[in-house]
C-alpha cells in the first residue's frame, strides 16, 4: 500500500513536470512577435487606431504627454515590476540601444504600476538613459488593456505598443522575449519608416 502511495505520488510529480516543461517551452517558442508575423485578433484590435493620449511622471518626476512626441515614433513598452529579473534584462536591451533609437526619430518609454520613488531607484540603478513612466493609478495600462490582477495587487503585463510620428498604433507586440525586444522593436521601425 505504501509503494502504491509513493509510486502515484512520483506519476503525480512527472506528470507536472512534464506539463510546466511543455507550457514552459511553448511560450518560449512564442515568445516574439515582429511584422513578419501573422496578424492576431489582438493586433487587429489596435492596429490602425489612435494611441490614447497620456500624462505622467517620469523617474525625476517630469512630465510627458503623447502630443508632445508628434512627428516621433513612439516605444511605450510596458513592464511588471521595478528591479525584477525579466524587467531589468529588458531595460538594459533599451538603454543599450536607445541611441540607435534617437537616430531613428524615435522615443522610447517603459511604463509600469509602480510610483515615481520606484523608478528612479531602479533607473539609477540600472544608468539608464531613457523615461520610465509612473502609472500609479493604472490609468494608461487600463486603456491599453494590459492590467492585470495577481491577488491582491495589479501589474502591467509585458506587451509594447509601437506608435507612429502621426500617433497611430501600427503594432502591438502581445508576447515579449526580454532579451531580443528591444532590437526586434528598432529593425520594426526601420521597416515601416522605409514604406
Amino acid at each position: 500500500m505504501l509503494n502504491q502511495q509513493i509510486n502515484s505520488s512520483k506519476i503525480c510529480h512527472i506528470s507536472l513536470l512534464s506539463t510546466v516543461l511543455i507550457f514552459g517551452f511553448n511560450s518560449t517558442a512564442q515568445a516574439e512577435t515582429s511584422i513578419l508575423s501573422n496578424p492576431s485578433n489582438q493586433q487587429k484590435q489596435w492596429v490602425g487606431k489612435p494611441a490614447p493620449a497620456f500624462k505622467l511622471q517620469d523617474q525625476n518626476s517630469k512630465w510627458h504627454e503623447l502630443k508632445q512626441y508628434k512627428g516621433k515614433w513612439v516605444v511605450l513598452y510596458f513592464y511588471p515590476k521595478d528591479n525584477s529579473p525579466g524587467c531589468t534584462q529588458e531595460a538594459n536591451e533599451f538603454k543599450a540601444l536607445y541611441p540607435q533609437f534617437i537616430k531613428n526619430n524615435a522615443v522610447v518609454f517603459g511604463v509600469s504600476l509602480d510610483d515615481v520613488k520606484s523608478h528612479q531607484k531602479f533607473s539609477e540603478k540600472l544608468g539608464l538613459n531613457f523615461p520610465i513612466l509612473a502609472d500609479q493609478n493604472h490609468q494608461l495600462a487600463t486603456q491599453f488593456g494590459v492590467v492585470r490582477n495577481l491577488g491582491i495587487t495589479k501589474i502591467a503585463k509585458r506587451e509594447t505598443f509601437l506608435i507612429d510620428p502621426q500617433g497611430t498604433i501600427v503594432y502591438h507586440y502581445s508576447s515579449v522575449n526580454t532579451q531580443t525586444h528591444a532590437g526586434q522593436v528598432l529593425a520594426d521601425i526601420q521597416k515601416f519608416s522605409k514604406k
